[in-house]
């Protein structure tokens, strides 16, 4: 009887205490889980209040600044405005009697120029202030103070300790109950009942009756069942390995989100700069009012997050005609409009500068240079002298958008810049530049047709990093060095040092973003059926399959070798004739350049030909749409589309090909793609073709339409995780990384030129 009473007691006191403990470390954990949360919320607010509340301190009264923080402070539980020297100069009345003292962390905030946070009391309940310091022409003139009331996160704390007690009370009776029985009754039918409870709590089942066992079989039960534990342990444990292993798989698909969280892991507080001729945002004018446009540009979509991530700044050329009314004096504007998380650094271009630079040379000599595609580069001294002038103007705008700051990062874009990584980089050795080459680089024969090759391939080498989309294009671009210029190229690294300088040489195949999530699958192919005969009626056109073309009306896209693969296909196939039509949209594109301009009117005389030849009364093979059309208007036709004609003669990756699949939720459809494109080596599954084989690329249109059902979704089921896995925020990523972990250069380092 005694050692069951001191039993029952030491089980009693361990179970309480046990219970104790567990319930006040569970108690500690929410509390603290609940001020991290409040921290945060506190956060954004003061983040989303700060550059309204900057604006009023410099332009409002006292008086009227009281009014405001007054207004802007009605739904917080305080908000208070410092100046710099920690005096009050405004508060909301939430908070105005009990703020007796200033917080210590508005002194923190404006002496480290950061954000700071702190619990504190005020006349005897407890608050939490977080404090962020305000900002005129670049220097601190004070700090906003935003207050959160902690008086709820200890209501929630003490009704978690009441439950916490009131269920551990419940536990407690139960195992006392059981504990007792167990003291009580002979050694034999504990340690069998101890078996039956813990089966039942392993197969979640009601203990009903209690096998007898035999003397020697005293721990068998006991041991069965542990044994049963052990391998279920096993199982959870195989499951948890499983369940990670999905978790990492879900989580190789890149996101905004987590593109932002890396850019921020990688290049913690360093600036990042972005040079591009195309600016993210454009401001026009539509009678009196302005609009803001985003240009249809996969390059915009894929840098944003970056910038968003960093508070970065792009130096872009302001092409609208209303952006001189849209920036402050400094040419400065902050984006997106909606809300602003980066800085628009615009640089502003003459007639004879923009000619010159972008249509002279860049357009009429870099580009048909770079792609093979049978157009005769043009060269004029005049054209190359304007893009040396504007290289060394956007050059000098990033330098000075730099000024201050500490290892900066700089992202050149594409063939407009190839001069801008060198003026740099004489300038700032400390930083970090790269330069992504957006379409082909030719083998150095072909290169070396440019008079001017040496300087453009030395401008480029002032880059840290140069990224291609292939592997090919960097093999070319290596072996022009190695003709072009004295240096050092280590193949295997894929590297070049010039001057003492070491640059990477990396392929960074671009992408697109592909949506989350999609129609049902089984309704998706009637909605399909549905958008395409709409759209045919729209057309004017009546037929049963569609095919489409998107491009830049653009002689490396192959339109021309398209129409004529149509017009054989339905010569070999007449069966098609009046049930097949292409829809190409073809936007306009550098019509100031002679070559572009005659390219439309022999696309336009190329459709009327064939259409005149085939066309009935309600059909026509071809319909060309020759204007500018949004990306909601080219994703119905993509939806639409059997079969999607990528032909280009030479490109760099061709971004089409991959938006046609992203589009392609309902896993249905076919591509046709040029194996002279970048997309060609990644895109296996499509229909790959040479565009000047019409023979061929007839063919491939009738078996795109004709494939089995199951395999053209095997395809493109595919090409979906392809472009999914490898989207255009893993691009970034990938070059954000290899950027980051470039050793810095100490100036002595670079050798001037």
């Amino acid at each position: 009887m005694r050692t069951s009473v001191r039993l029952f007691v030491s089980l009693l006191v361990a179970i309480v205490v046990v219970a104790y403990l567990f319930a006040y470390f569970e108690v500690r954990a929410e509390k603290r889980r609940l001020k991290e949360d409040l921290e945060k919320r506190t956060e954004i607010v003061a983040e989303s209040l700060v550059e309204t509340v900057e604006d009023r301190v410099a332009r409002e009264s006292p008086k009227e600044l009281q009014k405001s923080i007054t207004r802007l402070g009605d739904r917080l539980a305080g908000l208070a405005v410092f100046d710099a020297k920690g005096t009050l100069e405004a508060v909301s009345p939430q908070v105005a009697s009990r703020l007796k003292d200033v917080p210590a962390a508005v002194g923190q905030a404006t002496q480290a120029d950061a954000g700071r946070g702190e619990f504190i009391n005020l006349d005897g309940a407890p608050f939490y202030v977080y404090v962020l310091p305000l900002h005129h022409d670049n220097q601190v003139e004070g700090a906003l103070a935003v207050f959160h009331d902690v008086g709820s996160i200890q209501a929630q704390s003490a009704l978690l300790w009441r439950r916490t007690f009131l269920r551990l009370m419940v536990q407690i009776v139960l195992i006392l109950l059981v504990a007792f029985l167990i003291v009580r009754w002979s050694l034999m039918r504990p340690i069998a009942r101890t078996a039956q409870w813990l089966r039942a709590l392993r197969t979640g089942k009601a203990v009903e009756t209690v096998p007898e066992f035999s003397q020697e079989d005293l721990f068998k039960p006991l041991a069965q069942e542990v044994t049963h534990i052990v391998k279920s342990l096993e199982a959870a444990r195989a499951a948890a390995v499983e369940e990670a292993r999905l978790r990492a798989a879900a989580e190789a698909v890149w996101t905004p989100e987590r593109l932002r969280v890396h850019v921020h892991s990688r290049l913690r507080d360093n600036p990042l700069f972005v040079v591009s001729n195309r600016e993210p945002y454009m401001h026009v004018r539509k009678g009196k009012f302005i609009e803001t446009i985003v240009p249809a540009s996969g390059l915009v979509t894929s840098l944003e997050p970056v910038l968003r991530a960093c508070d970065g700044t792009w130096v872009a050329h302001g092409g609208g005609d209303a952006d001189r009314e849209t920036v402050d004096a400094h040419d400065r504007l902050r984006v997106p409009p909606e809300d602003p998380h980066y800085t628009l650094r615009r640089v502003w271009l003459s007639k004879d500068e923009e000619q010159g630079y972008y249509f002279g040379f860049a357009n009429e000599g870099l580009w048909p240079l770079c792609h093979i595609a049978h157009t005769r580069p043009t060269f004029r001294a005049s054209d190359w002298a304007l893009y040396k002038q504007v290289n060394q103007k956007f050059a000098a705008t990033v330098l000075e958008e730099m000024e201050g700051s500490e290892q900066p990062a700089v992202l050149a874009q594409d063939y407009h810049f190839a001069l801008v990584p060198r003026l740099i980089k004489e300038q700032r050795p400390d930083a970090r530049v790269a330069i992504f080459w957006h379409i082909p680089w030719p083998n150095p024969q072909a290169f070396g047709i440019c008079p001017w090759q040496r300087d453009l391939v030395d401008g480029l080498l002032g880059a840290d990093l140069i990224g291609f989309h292939i592997q090919a294009h960097c093999n070319h671009f290596l072996e022009t060095v190695d003709q072009a210029l004295e240096s050092r190229i280590d193949w295997e690294r894929s590297a070049v040092t010039r001057r003492g300088h070491l640059t990477l040489v990396r392929p960074f195949p671009i992408s697109v973003a592909v949506p989350e999530t999609g129609p049902d699958s089984a309704a998706a192919p009637k909605s399909v059926y549905l958008e395409r005969a709409a759209l045919f009626k729209s057309l004017g056109v009546q037929a049963t399959f569609m095919g489409v073309g998107v491009d830049r009306v653009d002689y490396t896209k192959g339109i021309l070798e398209r129409f004529q693969g149509v017009e054989r296909f339905l010569e070999k196939n007449p069966s098609y004739q009046t049930q097949f039509t292409l829809v190409q949209i073809g936007a306009p594109s550098r019509t100031h350049i002679k070559r572009y301009h005659d390219l439309m009117a022999e696309v336009e005389s190329e459709a009327e030909r064939i259409n005149w030849r085939f066309q009935t009364a309600s059909w026509k093979p071809i319909v060309f749409l020759n204007r500018h059309h949004t990306h909601s208007e080219i994703e119905q036709y993509y939806r639409a589309a059997d079969v999607c004609l990528v032909t280009s003669l030479h490109d760099g990756m061709n971004l089409v090909a991959k938006e046609f699949i992203a589009s392609r939720d309902d896993e249905h459809g076919a591509l046709i793609l040029s194996r002279f494109t970048g997309a060609g080596r990644e895109l296996r599954d499509a229909v790959i073709v040479n565009p000047y084989d019409i023979e061929q690329l007839a063919d491939a249109v009738r078996f795109a339409l004709e494939m089995d059902p199951e395999e053209r979704q095997a395809r493109m089921r595919r090409m979906r995780r392809v472009v999914k896995d490898h989207n255009v925020y893993r691009w970034a990523a990938n070059l954000i990384t290899e950027l980051s972990e470039i050793r810095i250069e100490k100036r002595e380092q670079l050798q001037p030129r």
